[in-house]
């Protein structure tokens, strides 16, 4: 009975060392010194694809039918201009983003009038042809487009840059933290934490058209045979961040 009471101690005395060394371990690993830094890469690029939003509205005051039925051929009117415009074979393409119509009503007091039935029919056009932004937007508003709500510039090779970028930044993040270790005499061990982003910033954003405003300016403008309205894409600034944190020994 003696023998297994003394047995017995002795494993739990084992069993308490290793709960003690184990605890002593993970305290040493939390305590390791680290350096943490930031730094960042970018670049400018002119953007190479557009992507231009336009609306076309219709009514009628007497019939839902006939609102719908006029957007639908001023529509494809200019459905079919602006796929004339677009090589496919390079990765344009035209699409209808949302359609929505309803009944519009005016008050008078309490009362509510029937004013008018509006549809409203929204095309979105994505393309490489930068040069032709500004005979888009002018052939769109001569078929019927009401409105031009957005007009934006983009970089196709957007994830190629940013790899590129991503790995710049997180070579300066190395040599700027085995800089850091030898000026506190010692060196790195390995990474602690990594974090990365890449985002674009388009400079020099386009001008915005109400396309109805412009109707009558185009009219003229096509009878006397003007140049198309002129676009400035600007630039996009591409920026990488890398946060990163290394052991040191």
């Amino acid at each position: 009975m003696k023998k297994t009471l003394i047995a017995i101690t002795v494993l739990s005395l084992f069993a308490g060392c290793a709960t003690l060394s184990t605890q002593a371990v993970t305290q040493t690993a939390q305590e390791r010194g680290y350096i943490t830094v930031n730094t960042s890469a970018n670049t400018e690029v002119a953007p190479d694809v557009a992507e231009i939003s336009f609306a076309v509205q219709t009514s009628d005051t007497k019939s839902m039918q006939k609102a719908t039925q006029l957007n639908k051929e001023t529509s494809d009117k200019v459905y079919s201009v602006l796929s004339s415009m677009l090589n496919a074979s390079n990765g344009d393409y035209i699409k209808t983003a949302d359609f929505s119509a309803s009944p519009i009503y005016t008050y008078s007091g309490s009362k509510r009038n029937l004013d008018k039935y509006e549809v409203s029919n929204r095309v979105i056009v994505h393309t490489k042809s930068i040069d032709k932004v500004g005979a888009m937007i002018d052939k769109a508003i001569e078929a019927g487009a009401t409105n031009v709500d957005n007009l934006t510039f983009s970089v196709s090779n957007y994830d190629a840059q940013c790899n590129e970028l991503l790995g710049i930044a997180a070579k300066k993040a190395q040599t700027r933290a085995s800089f850091l270790a030898k000026n506190l005499a010692t060196s790195l061990d390995g990474v602690r934490t990594f974090d990365v982003s890449c985002n674009a910033n388009n400079y020099g954003t386009p001008r915005m058209y109400m396309a109805k405003n412009m109707l009558s300016a185009v009219a003229d403008s096509e009878a006397a045979g003007s140049a198309p309205t002129t676009i400035s894409k600007g630039v996009v600034k591409i920026n990488a961040n890398v946060n990163a944190s290394f052991f040191v020994k």
